[in-house]
């Protein structure tokens, strides 16, 4: 055995468990492998071509089959070593590793433990097979008893929750779930596949949207929560709070993410105006519409589903969304020292609120409603802002048209969102379609579509 292959071996785990998310366990793992069975785990690698290809470039499957009768000739050799059924079973993890499945048959043949696990890693060949994105290899693992929701010691990740951590591993990800892996099975924490995927997007260097797609449409629960209640709504707000604090560039990259994320999770049901805990934790759509200014194209989106505009959880004791659109316009303005900006936020304002009435068309203001916001006698935008909250008033004093109500009502009984297929298929004429998507019509300024950080603004 060379020492330098030891160390190398020694070095990639380190690596492996950095890049898992946890710390290394301890030391005596590897000075096991390298004083007991390292140097049969050697014998086999040079066997079928892995040690002298470094870089960790697979066999073609010729070349993998045509070696792998040298491995039986090894194997026979080998198998009186009291060191054997060991060293075949970690050359099992390795093969699991580069994805050589020929080599992974031939020692299964001869009696390799299919859940062995590393004694470094504490990962087993399925878990460093999704790692290393190996479908094939997963697909043979599995067909040959590998416990499909083994967790590791370190993480508690089964194979489906590290197939979800990367969208480079969406190839492992539908073969596990084509397996029959448990789309809703949670860690000892309550932590899901789909949560996973959410946490580690960072919509940035991260984007799982198609792990998380793939999840909700086998049946992933929209309302999954961890011990500590963390849920995709806490996570998509945690993701919007990072966009305020982000430069220009990520920002706008985080938020379509962000929109993309809620698109999907809105499609499947999810509730974005309900607190995200009984102390009244902002939701999404409160978020939203704090920073409306910020946020813009969420708040379209989420007014356009047919979100609700009060709290889902407290209703308006908690939240209005009229009251946090002109408290938010009011600071908004406030500070702002251009023009041009002043009339664009006045202009989103009253735009959300026409958006809002496709859906609800009162905004049930109480009786009496005076400005929600402080006192303006040194306000430079005191009248616009008080022409537009007269505006809102005086629409409210008003019946709304019947067609604006049977709309809301017709729009409520498709949800969830989208509703364009839905409406499509209804026995109406095509103008009648049209009337009930104005989303379909809605085009938004230069500027408007994108995430702005906080500091950007005014």
């Amino acid at each position: 055995m060379k020492l330098t292959w030891g160390m190398s071996y020694f070095l990639d785990n380190i690596s492996l468990c950095v890049n898992g998310g946890g710390a290394m366990p301890f030391l005596h793992g590897f000075r096991r492998i390298i004083y007991e069975y390292q140097p049969l785990v050697d014998a086999v690698m040079r066997v079928v071509g892995i040690e002298e290809e470094e870089g960790g470039n697979e066999n073609s499957a010729e070349e993998e089959s045509s070696r792998c009768s040298s491995l039986v000739e090894l194997l026979e050799q080998e198998a009186q070593s009291e060191v054997f059924l060991e060293g075949i079973s970690y050359s099992l993890f390795k093969m699991a590793e580069r994805g050589l499945v020929h080599a992974a048959k031939t020692l299964l043949r001869y009696g390799a433990d299919i859940n062995f696990e590393d004694p470094v890693s504490y990962y087993n060949p399925l878990h460093i097979a999704v790692l290393r994105n190996r479908p094939n290899m997963v697909r043979l693992l599995v067909g040959h008893g590998a416990d499909i929701e083994k967790r590791d010691r370190i993480h508690e990740c089964s194979p489906l929750d590290f197939a979800s951590e990367e969208s480079e591993r969406l190839p492992c990800l539908i073969t596990l779930l084509e397996l029959g892996a448990d789309v809703n099975a949670r860690d000892n924490h309550g932590k899901s596949p789909l949560l996973h995927a959410l946490a580690s997007s960072d919509g940035l260097t991260v984007h799982n949207t198609e792990n998380i797609q793939l999840f909700l449409e086998r049946g992933a629960d929209i309302n999954a929560a961890t011990v500590e209640g963390e849920t995709v709504a806490s996570s998509l707000v945690f993701l919007v709070k990072e966009a305020l604090e982000a430069s220009p560039e990520d920002a706008s990259e985080i938020g379509q993410f962000c929109l993309k994320t809620t698109q999907l999770l809105l499609s499947h049901g999810m509730d974005p105006s309900c607190c995200l805990n009984d102390d009244g934790e902002p939701s999404l759509t409160q978020t939203s519409l704090e920073h409306f200014d910020s946020l813009f194209p969420l708040a379209v989106l989420l007014i356009q589903s047919g979100a609700s505009l009060v709290c889902s959880r407290h209703s308006s004791s908690c939240w209005s969304g009229y009251c946090l659109l002109f408290q938010r316009l009011q600071t908004a303005l406030r500070r702002c020292t251009d023009q041009s900006y002043a009339a664009e936020l006045l202009e989103q304002a009253e735009m959300l609120l026409d958006l809002a009435r496709v859906n609800v068309p009162r905004l049930n203001l109480s009786q009496r409603q005076g400005l929600p916001v402080d006192s303006l006698d040194s306000h430079p935008y005191a009248q616009a802002l008080i022409d537009l909250h007269n505006r809102v008033v005086e629409r409210e004093g008003s019946p709304p048209p019947l067609c604006c109500l049977s709309r809301a009502f017709i729009r409520s009984y498709l949800q969830p969102w989208p509703l364009v297929d839905r409406v499509k298929a209804l026995p109406l004429p095509d103008r009648l379609k049209d009337f009930l998507l104005p989303e379909l019509t809605y085009t938004p300024k230069a500027g408007w579509g994108c995430f702005k950080p906080q500091q950007s603004q005014g």
